[in-house]
């Protein structure tokens, strides 16, 4: 069960003017369940995207990078069940067939589709049994589907992840609603394992890959599950401009700056139901690093930590050997950490300082912190003024067994 995360109501999940969402079951991997999505855009939306860093990066990765260069995006296709990775050109030819038949339903060009898949690695695309189903998403498309998006992207989610804001921006009501799934395999180099976020704003296409890049960085690049970056990873940020305003064309405006606040609590928010919903996790843990001489150096022990198997089976097991997260400090490939000015803290219990146990530490303290459902593990290296946090999950038997039977 994921940890402190329900699935949405209906209600709370707010319509992007602009913007409408069909489902339905393919069939691609298990019969009768939700497992394809077709979103289509107003024409005029500015379109941005975050993919993945991986160098064996998925076919529709390398096919909506391709699409979305050309401007002029009115729709997306997003398939679970398979990942259409390692596929080589028959994976390139697949993706790019399932951009036809979306493109014959909506009336716009192949080169206007992107394409997302997820799923199981080096498989082909039952291409025919998508084309087959992309008709009905097509007729079930409404602007208030985001509950059914959320749950036809997911794999071995256990819950839909979507949420939405409404802002008022220049007197007039802005709304972000948005959609991930991730739950395994979550290490992003740049995004998530797929998130679609949209906004009625009227946003210039530069600033709005600028908002993508600034929300990303500051959520998704900061999960961890299991240290993975997926094949197939894609953030995608949409701006359909139905918001009765002024394009915002200027970074320094207030205009931008309140939809960035926005989009980039929306992606935190995403951003954290994925490890809440880690495979097999029983907690949510926070690591934050204060007192470092840069933001990435925090962020490499934060990382060092957060990525850990010893700490995070440590976790799962409410055992405080919390020399395995001194350990990780340790090896983070900070070379002159001078570890005698190093603070560990678990929530706001002091555990170790001055390079040994906290004088005041008691283990029945920390393993009474260490059952919480969440936990922060807070690290001051105390030599500089940058900080950095990531999220993370505990490791356990469950997370295994779900990887194990993965394929069957």
């Amino acid at each position: 069960m994921p940890v402190n995360l329900s699935v949405p109501d209906p209600a709370a999940l707010l319509p992007v003017r602009g913007v409408r969402l069909g489902a339905a079951a393919a069939g691609i991997r298990k019969p009768g369940r939700k497992d394809l999505l077709l979103v289509s855009l107003v024409e005029g939306s500015s379109v941005a995207g975050v993919f993945t860093q991986n160098r064996f990066c998925a076919a529709p990765v390398t096919v909506a990078k391709s699409h979305l260069a050309t401007g002029a995006v009115r729709a997306l296709v997003v398939n679970t069940g398979c990942a259409n990775a390692g596929t080589g050109e028959q994976g390139l030819a697949a993706a790019k067939r399932i951009c036809e038949v979306a493109a014959g339903l909506l009336g716009c060009r192949s080169e206007q589709v992107l394409p997302f898949s997820t799923g199981v690695i080096m498989e082909p695309l039952p291409v025919d049994r998508i084309a087959d189903a992309l008709p009905a998403c097509a007729a079930s498309l409404a602007d208030a589907n985001w509950l059914n998006a959320a749950e036809a992207i997911m794999t071995t989610d256990t819950v839909p992840k979507a949420i939405s804001r409404r802002v008022e921006i220049a007197g007039r009501p802005v709304t972000v609603s948005g959609i991930a799934k991730g739950s395994g395999m979550i290490r992003p180099d740049m995004a998530t394992m797929l998130a679609f976020v949209a906004t009625d704003a009227p946003v210039e296409p530069a600033l709005l890959q600028s908002m993508a890049a600034y929300a990303a960085e500051r959520s998704f690049n900061c999960v961890t599950v299991d240290g993975d970056t997926s094949t197939n990873d894609s953030f995608i940020l949409l701006a359909t401009g139905r918001a009765e305003l002024p394009k915002i064309v200027n970074s320094d405006a207030p205009e931008f700056k309140v939809l960035l606040s926005a989009v980039t609590a929306v992606c935190t928010w995403l951003a954290q139901a994925l490890v809440r919903d880690g495979e097999g996790a029983t907690k949510f843990i926070s690591v934050s690093v204060e007192g470092g001489m840069n933001e990435a150096e925090c962020r490499k022990v934060a990382y060092a930590i957060a990525q850990s198997p010893l700490v995070k089976t440590a976790f799962f097991a409410s055992d405080p050997n919390l020399g395995r997260i001194l350990a990780a400090i340790g090896y983070a490939r900070i070379v002159d950490l001078d570890v005698a000015k190093v603070d560990l803290y678990l929530d706001s219990l002091l555990v170790a300082t001055r390079g040994a146990r906290a004088p005041s530490y008691r283990e029945e303290d920390g393993q009474r912190i260490m059952k919480q459902a969440e936990i922060n593990v807070r690290v001051v290296l105390n030599r500089g003024a940058a900080s950095s946090a990531v999220w993370t999950c505990d490791l356990s038997h469950e997370y295994v067994s779900i990887n194990a039977d993965y394929r069957s």
